[in-house]
């Protein structure tokens, strides 16, 4: 039986490696995406990995990962922040959820530092870089028989 593994990614992540790279390095989306597929696959994981500036595309992506009973990484961005829609497709889920952020959003400024994702998250990576999709996943392989 193949476990699948959706990484879904919020909003302007599709300008990684160009926005602020201060704060979020050099890594595109794209770097990221090959390095997760890669570990994925060494884990046994069918991956989906998406990215959409879209909060009713996070919703239907996470509701699709509901539906193929997947386990969630998700970088909901700037859905982070006071989404209700977004925090409740989460909360159907019922493999593990890792919450990634590329920054550690606790040291930002207020507004970007209270996720409301994260009380539905079976766990939260911050502060990692694009390092932190790798130990996310590697998070999942951890718990999916803890969670499922």
């Amino acid at each position: 039986m193949t476990r699948k593994l959706y990484i879904l990614n919020g909003s302007n992540l599709n300008m990684l490696g160009m926005r602020e790279p201060q704060l979020y390095g050099s890594t595109t989306l794209k770097d990221i995406e090959r390095n997760c597929a890669a570990l994925a696959d060494t884990l046994g994981f069918d991956c989906v990995f998406r990215q959409t500036n879209s909060e009713s595309t996070l919703i239907d992506w996470t509701q699709e990962a509901f539906l193929q009973d997947a386990a969630l990484i998700i970088n909901p961005a700037g859905f982070s922040f006071g989404r209700i829609p977004v925090l409740d497709a989460v909360k159907l889920i019922r493999r593990p959820v890792v919450e990634v952020h590329i920054t550690n959003i606790h040291r930002r400024s207020e507004e970007y530092r209270h996720s409301t994702i994260s009380v539905a998250a079976t766990a939260v990576i911050c502060g990692a870089g694009a390092n932190g999709y790798l130990l996310a996943i590697r998070a999942v392989d951890d718990l999916w028989g803890e969670r499922s």
